[in-house]
């Protein structure tokens, strides 16, 4: 990162380099902006951030992915607007540390990633966090109050009315261990996983209606805690009394509740069987979560369908289920250890032979959370 910083901007000096990762959610899938639970794992698949301070007063990034740059005079940070772009992830971060009171010097910052763009691992959770942390150059910060301030960047500058969970599990990833999100109070509970290969199934696809239907879909949960009235979000409802609410609000809403007060539930259990070891039980959860995305909330497609079904008839499958917001991405895969391989094989022969499209696998290990990855040169 350091070698590349320098052939970039000319210099190598005082650079740092810092890091943070992807995710992948295990089970509580769009239950975190209902205030519910949430079971992610940090990825060691991560977005590095090189910084170091400019010469000229102006703010540069340049993204390695995407082969593309973007520049700002200092005094334009402040005013700054969207440009519906991958700069603007940086932008309102940039916008969030100045108004946390942090003075941010004018810097350059070289951006790779290894975090897949469009699979569902929140690529952009993880270039928010490491992009603050290169503008913070190493000042302390609360670690919540960095993903608050991270996740505040992508809901009001990038105009995404997401949760929290993307962010927070970016910046408390622990190692071999997934991490159980309230995200309601912000607590956590690390959560010990059994010996089991966690495998994420790539569809290579990400179909337009995502960020709509996202919308749609906090709308209209939205409506559901307003039928059912008295509560501050679907966290506070169980199944009867929803259901003692259908009456009230349309069809679609009402499935659209189901999902999300059910999935709540299916959270907990994975915890529970997670700590007595129970794989079986694991699995049983992931399909039933998929069950309900596909039919309840109506996130799936017909490439994620496919990849579930198609892994759950392999051997050494627990369980599948898709992960992140749907329409495309990634399925996650609980699969024994000595049948990885053999997965691997046999769900690409699978998807190859229905789709005609070659899926990206990734072994999704849990790593620990974001930080420094390198100290300035001597």
């Amino acid at each position: 990162m350091i070698a590349s910083f320098r052939e970039r901007f000319g210099y190598g000096d005082g650079v740092r380099v810092f890091r943070a990762p992807g995710r992948v959610n295990l089970i509580g899938e769009h239950t975190d902006y209902n205030l519910g639970f949430v079971l992610p794992v940090a990825l060691e698949m991560a977005c590095f951030a090189a910084s170091a301070p400019s010469r000229d007063g102006r703010f540069r990034v340049y993204s390695e992915n995407r082969n593309a740059s973007r520049e700002w005079a200092a005094g334009e940070v402040a005013s700054l607007k969207p440009s519906k772009d991958w700069s603007d992830y940086v932008a309102g971060v940039m916008q969030q540390v100045l108004a946390a009171g942090f003075a941010v010097e004018p810097c350059n910052l070289y951006v790779r990633s290894t975090v897949p763009e469009g699979g569902g691992l929140s690529s952009s959770a993880a270039l928010e966090v490491s992009t603050a942390l290169a503008l913070l150059a190493g000042r302390p910060i609360d670690p919540l109050e960095l993903a608050k301030l991270c996740r505040r960047a992508e809901v009001e500058f990038v105009g995404m009315p997401c949760g929290i969970m993307d962010q927070y599990i970016s910046v408390f990833g622990r190692e071999h261990a997934a991490v159980r999100i309230d995200c309601r109070s912000l607590e956590n509970e690390i959560v010990p996983l059994p010996e089991v290969e966690i495998l994420a199934v790539n569809t290579m696809v990400k179909h337009e209606l995502g960020q709509s239907a996202y919308r749609q879909r906090v709308q209209e949960c939205r409506t559901a805690v307003e039928a059912v009235g008295g509560v501050e979000s679907l966290r506070d409802v169980d199944l009867p009394r929803l259901e003692a609410a259908a009456a009230r609000m349309p069809e679609t809403v009402f499935r659209r509740a189901r999902h999300v007060v059910t999935e709540d539930q299916r959270v907990l259990r994975f915890v529970e069987a997670s700590r007595r070891n129970d794989l079986a039980e694991m699995g049983r959860l992931f399909v039933a979560s998929h069950r309900s995305l596909q039919h309840d909330y109506e996130v799936s497609c017909a490439e994620l369908d496919f990849l579930v079904d198609a892994a759950l008839e392999i051997e050494g499958v627990f369980g599948a289920r898709m992960t992140g917001g749907g329409f495309g991405g990634c399925t996650v895969n609980l699969v024994r250890p000595d049948k990885a391989a053999s997965f691997r094989a046999a769900i690409a022969v699978a998807y190859r032979g229905r789709f005609g499209i070659d899926p990206r696998i990734y072994s999704c290990r849990p790593a620990r959370g974001a930080g420094e990855a390198a100290s300035p040169e001597k």
